[in-house]
């Protein structure tokens, strides 16, 4: 038996204005037997300090890596490396549980042996694009699927077997998107992968348009390194663009909110697209369902509230 149910994984650098909020959050958790692992690539503000600060009622290990040498696999690794568990939370360092059950929901799906990897909901805070909402609405649905078997996840809050990871590490060479490449061996392997919309975080995004630009270029170097055959012409860049661009602005007239947000979409959109026609270089077939996973909104909805919990939510105070 290994003294911790499971240990948590982040991955941060100049991380101080948000690890606080995340470490409180664990703090709150109803399940406290976990160890925190930080991978620090660098960080040349208090984010150590706060990590190795006495506050901290868990175990806290700070594990640093040379600006230099970093890559999200790379860090994933050596945090993993580290694990006394053999089950890995695996979170960055600016995402901040909403429920005291975060980790009990994300990681309960293993009970069934043939689960090898969950990933939970994300919501946007008070600094995220319009955009970007409307992304993690369509990446991250109200209602759970326990048994997926499309490998699309995402490490900003996810939960993988350390004995998986063992036979797999993580690819240290990937520009981004180390976690669709390990979901996809699990998925060849025969593992399946559980969505839990219970185990709800808010992931901080504050990013200018030079940093949407870059963040979809490198994944988009990544997919096509996964999906050596894949292809994403100008033609798809002006479609995309566009068909996004127009979703957004009928929800954002849904709710109010197309004359403050149409600058925001407008640039967000250009930028993700522009930057994913950039990192593509190689053509071929790509399946529909990450395509659509991926790249397509919803049709127009009307505007749902989601279903309350019974469980009350984290209180923090800034």
């Amino acid at each position: 038996m290994t003294p911790f149910s499971c240990s948590v994984v982040v991955r941060a650098f100049n991380e101080e204005k948000h690890l606080g909020r995340l470490f409180t959050g664990l703090s709150q958790q109803s399940n406290q037997d976990f160890e925190v692992i930080l991978v620090d690539s660098g960080s040349t503000d208090q984010t150590r300090d706060i990590a190795a600060s006495d506050e901290w009622e868990f175990p806290v290990q700070i594990i640093q890596i040379e600006p230099e040498r970093f890559s999200f696999g790379r860090s994933l690794n050596l945090g993993i490396r580290q694990a006394s568990s053999q089950l890995i939370v695996i979170a960055s360092a600016h995402i901040y549980p909403v429920y005291p059950d975060w980790i009990e929901k994300l990681i309960h799906p293993f009970e069934d042996s043939r689960v090898g990897l969950t990933y939970g909901k994300q919501r946007g805070g008070e600094t995220t694009r319009f955009s970007e909402h409307q992304i993690f609405l369509r990446w991250f649905p109200d209602q759970s699927k326990i048994q997926e078997t499309n490998p699309f996840c995402n490490n900003a809050n996810a939960a993988i077997r350390k004995d998986l990871w063992i036979e797999h590490p993580y690819d240290e060479t990937l520009t981004g998107l180390e976690d669709l490449e390990w979901a996809h061996w699990a998925v060849e392997g025969g593992s399946s992968i559980s969505y839990i919309a219970e185990a709800e975080i808010i992931h901080v995004h504050e990013d200018l348009p030079k940093g949407i630009y870059n963040r979809y270029r490198r994944e988009a170097m990544a997919f096509k390194r996964i999906f050596p055959q894949e292809k994403f012409n100008f033609w798809d860049f002006v479609r995309l663009f566009t068909r996004n661009a127009w979703s957004d602005f009928l929800h954002a007239r849904q709710q109010g909110k197309i004359i403050s947000e149409v600058t925001s979409i407008i640039w967000f959109r250009f930028m993700q697209f522009w930057g994913t026609y950039r990192g593509y270089q190689q053509s071929g077939p790509l399946t529909q369902e990450l395509r659509q996973t991926f790249y397509y909104p919803n049709i127009p909805r009307d505007i749902q509230q989601a279903e309350s919990r019974d469980v009350k939510p984290i209180q923090y105070h800034e």
